[in-house]
Order: structure tokens, then C-alpha cells, then sequence
């Protein structure tokens, strides 16, 4: 009798192509299925028989976990893994692993460019263009140089990091930043100037948020923090969509508290077509595409595979977000196999 083959369904995805993935895990050895799983329901009914998950939005609750026993493994397609029930995987012994270390370039040159296209008004200017205003262009002013601006960056992880790194040596800005739990001297080592939670609003003409999304994150940038900044000063959101309160967004930038903002993530995604955010002129919105470049899919496709296959193989994920489920089973400090 045929050696049963160990299963991984890919239970969502937004990518342009999963063959690169496929090839890895079927290289293995493994069965790979694809599927675009919305609900709890659609995920029980393609999980069944799965020994890994491998997620990117799909609800990964406790009645998920509880209703595929054969589950060893969720790995998370990117950072962020606000979608799997972490304590729920602990209590019954599966592992949970993410992708952190992908298109952190390509974050912050999003972020960037979205901070110069509001910064520089290219949204109003190439309207005014394109709409036979062609000398109405003081219309958008003012327009700063850039050189000398005071750019906030709120985290100041990996990503937060390369973007002090670009605005400064590109652009000569000066850079601030708060990140409550990381050293000092490392924060003026990389570039920035830390400053407290109040004085990053009151001192940014620019603030780039690149935070993930936890209970005290949730709505960290609400209405009390957008009316502390200057009515010239734009924000820009790459990290996650709820950090910032949509309802206070909205009101700041439709009452001027604010110029402008720039999101790559919103509290809903895709955004209710009736979102108010969306007609305002003072916006712009890409829809989650910052980490993405042709590099940058290949290699999170790569890690997220290569954590699958070291779980099949016996062995644990690199980036395991849950290592209580190892000491549970007395491997802590067990080795890796090479993949």
C-alpha cells in the first residue's frame, strides 16, 4: 500500500500565481490544494484531512482548529496573524508560524511614495492637468520642499527603520519616532530622534505608522491624535488598518485637521464601496499592495513552503509563533531539519 501523502491546503490567497509554492510542496512529496475560503464553514469543509493550513485571511478560530484533528501546522502568508486564534492553536497542540521578514523594502518605498504624493499634491495637480486647469495650479498649494520637513515615524521595528533610513538620506528629512519598548540609544543609532506618544503628532509633518495590529494598537490613532496634529501634516498607513480609527480619519481630513492621508490598509478590506473615506479628494488608496514586488512574492511564497515542509518533515517552523506547543511535547531546543 502507497505511503499516505502528507496534505497542505492553501485555504486563501490574493497572489497572481501560487505555482512557485505548488512546485515546492508537490516537490516534497505533498498534495497541495487551492481554495479561496471566506467563512468558518469554508475552511472545515477544505481543511478536512489537512496536516497544514496555509492562510492569508481566512477565519482560523477556535471551531476550526476544533474540527480539523489531523492539523499540525498554520502558516500565515505574511507578518500579521490577527485571524488565527493563537491561544486556541496552543491549547491543542498545532503549530502556528508567519512570514515576517518579506517586502519590508518594498513597504517602505510604498510608504515613501505615498508621503511624496501627498506631500508634492500629485493627486490635485494631475487632476488640475488632466481637467484643462493647467494654470490653476497655485490652487494646490502650499507645496514644501521636502529638505528640513519633520517625518514621524510611529514603530520603529524593521520597516520603520528602513524608512528613517531612505527619507533621510534621500531627502534630507528630519526624523522622530516613538516606539515605547524599544531602546534609546538604538532608535538614535538607526536615525531618529525619539520623542514621546503627544509630541510625534504635535512635531510631524509627515507621520509614516507601521505598527502591527494587537490589543493595544487597536484604534491607537484616533480622534485626540489627529486633532494634535498640524492642519499641513499627512499621514501615511502602511502596517495595519485597524491602528487607525476610520470614523476620526475621515472627520479629520474632511474638517482640515489634517491635508492628507495615505493608506495602503483600511479597517475593512476590501472597503465597503459606501466607506465615506473613499470620496474624499484629500486621500489616496492603494489596496495592500506596498509589501508586493515580483521578488518579493517569490520569497514569501518560499519561507511560507519551507516552513510547511519542515513540519512534515518532523521538524519545527523557523519563525513558530506558539512555543509553548513544543515545550507542551518536551522538544524545546530540538533541531532544525535544512530545507
Amino acid at each position: 500500500m502507497a505511503e499516505k501523502r502528507p496534505k497542505v491546503i492553501v485555504t486563501d490567497h490574493v497572489y497572481p500565481t501560487m505555482e512557485y509554492e505548488v512546485a515546492l510542496l508537490e516537490g516534497f512529496g505533498a498534495e497541495c490544494e487551492i481554495h479561496q475560503c471566506k467563512s468558518e464553514e469554508d475552511v472545515l469543509r477544505a481543511g478536512s484531512g489537512a496536516d497544514v493550513l496555509m492562510v492569508t485571511y481566512a477565519p482560523i478560530t477556535r471551531r476550526v482548529l476544533s474540527g480539523l484533528g489531523s492539523l499540525k501546522l498554520v502558516v500565515r502568508h505574511g507578518a500579521g496573524y490577527d485571524n488565527v486564534d493563537l491561544r486556541a492553536a496552543t491549547e491543542m497542540g498545532v503549530m502556528v508560524a508567519n512570514v515576517p521578514r518579506f517586502g519590508g523594502e518594498e513597504v517602505a518605498d510604498h510608504s515613501i511614495a505615498l508621503l511624496l504624493a501627498l506631500l508634492r499634491k500629485l493627486p490635485a495637480l494631475d487632476d488640475l492637468s488632466k481637467s484643462g486647469k493647467w494654470g490653476e495650479w497655485h490652487s494646490a498649494l502650499p507645496l514644501p520642499a521636502l529638505d528640513g520637513l519633520t517625518l514621524g515615524i510611529l514603530g520603529f521595528g524593521r520597516i520603520g527603520q528602513q524608512v528613517a533610513r531612505k527619507a533621510k538620506a534621500a531627502f534630507g528629512m528630519d526624523v522622530i519616532t516613538h516606539h515605547p519598548r524599544r531602546d534609546r540609544g538604538e532608535m538614535l543609532a538607526a536615525g531618529a530622534e525619539p520623542v514621546d506618544f503627544e509630541e510625534l503628532f504635535r512635531k510631524s509633518d509627515a507621520l509614516s505608522i507601521h505598527l502591527p495590529l494587537t490589543e493595544e494598537t487597536f484604534h491607537l490613532v484616533g480622534e485626540e491624535e489627529l486633532r494634535m496634529m498640524k492642519p499641513t501634516a499627512v499621514l501615511v498607513n502602511a502596517g495595519r488598518g485597524k491602528v487607525v480609527d476610520g470614523r476620526a480619519l475621515y472627520k479629520a481630513l474632511k474638517e482640515g485637521w489634517i491635508a492628507g492621508a495615505g493608506l495602503d490598509v483600511m479597517e475593512e478590506e476590501p472597503p465597503d464601496p459606501k466607506d465615506p473615506l473613499l470620496t474624499l479628494p484629500n486621500i489616496i488608496i492603494t489596496p495592500h499592495v506596498a509589501w508586493y514586488s515580483e521578488r518579493s512574492l517569490r520569497d514569501l511564497q518560499e519561507r511560507a513552503a519551507r516552513e510547511a515542509i519542515r513540519v512534515l518533515s518532523g521538524g519545527f517552523p523557523e519563525n513558530l509563533l506558539n512555543p509553548e506547543v513544543l515545550r507542551a511535547r518536551g522538544r524545546e531546543g530540538a533541531s532544525k531539519p535544512t530545507v
